[in-house]
């Protein structure tokens, strides 16, 4: 990618709003189409129910104890990062990121650097596959993609940064007091070890003088979004939301050799059993989600509600 327009990503405040059309009047009843809002829900109610399923995390010991944890590291305290922001965050980044739950695939796209596309991909899925990638998209446009969500659901201070010239990553800026503090925040682990997480030290935020919120409105929160494609979305939130950072990681790097081919459905599966046995067996949230990994491998998971 060209840094050039990766810079040009700031200052676009683009708001793309789906076409509408009256249809002509008509004697007969039945050309007036029937309403869509329950069949395609909206950008804003998928929004609306992560924003729920978020909130519903903060009771996992789990999440809460990645919270903490984010907080000692970055030596912070709950009211400059707020746990309901963090949660909100968190649920995203294991969403979004390349091999999270909602089947992220990254590539080299030389496309500009906004979720533009992804949206379009999305809005073309009519058939969501465990096996297969929703979206297929460049750092820049994951990074993107993940901030446009953030400010979606009410936390606008993530914005983007470029670590390298040919590459990009999120941040998630705290202002102060005590003193502004900067989570990176990786959507890919390129230049980044697989141990690399939300809130890592791999890249130095400071780096960049600014970090400016994603300001760019790349999808109106009236899109509509098809129905299978919000099933899919939410119930992989309600599965994998509330386990711990570890588990999501291993269950990642399973599902991202799926989508990229360089590992079968059925041997996914099989390692996936043989983690699970090491878990212990309180960790319950853990031990659900890997149920849910193995059952979506073997291609007859849970029916989408």
């Amino acid at each position: 990618m060209r840094t050039a327009r990766l810079a040009a990503g700031f200052v676009l405040a683009v708001c793309l709003t789906g076409a509408s059309t009256l249809a002509p009047a008509t004697t007969r009843a039945a050309a007036t189409p029937p309403s869509r809002s329950i069949a395609e829900p909206t950008v804003a109610e998928l929004i609306a129910r992560l924003r729920q399923r978020a909130a519903a995390s903060q009771r996992s010991p789990a999440v809460r104890a990645d919270y903490l944890a984010l907080l000692r590291a970055q030596n912070l305290d709950e009211r400059q990062a707020p746990y309901a922001d963090f949660a909100w965050l968190r649920l995203l980044f294991e969403a979004t990121r390349d091999g999270g739950y909602w089947n992220m695939r990254w590539a080299i796209t030389d496309r500009e650097p906004n979720s533009d596309a992804i949206w379009r991909q999305w809005q073309a899925q009519r058939a969501p596959a465990p096996d297969r990638a929703s979206a297929v998209a460049e750092c820049d446009e994951l990074s993107a993609f993940y901030a446009a969500l953030a400010r979606l659901g009410g936390v606008g201070d993530v914005g983007l940064l470029w670590p390298t010239a040919n590459h990009t990553v999120a941040v998630w800026r705290l202002p102060g007091p005590p003193r502004e503090a900067r989570i990176v925040v990786p959507t890919t682990l390129i230049f980044l070890s697989r141990y690399d997480s939300f809130g890592t030290r791999g890249f130095d935020p400071w780096k960049q003088k600014r970090i400016y919120p994603y300001a760019r409105n790349d999808i109106a929160p009236t899109q509509r979004l098809p129905p299978a494609l919000t099933a899919f979305l939410l119930a992989q939130a309600d599965r994998y939301a509330d386990a711990s950072a570890l588990s999501l990681q291993r269950l990642r790097e399973l599902r991202e050799g799926v989508l990229k081919g360089s590992l079968g459905a059925a041997e996914a599966a099989s390692r996936a059993r043989q983690q699970r046995e090491a878990l212990p067996a309180g960790a319950t949230a853990d031990l659900a989600a890997y149920a849910h990994f193995i059952e979506a491998m073997r291609g007859h998971g849970p029916a989408l509600d």
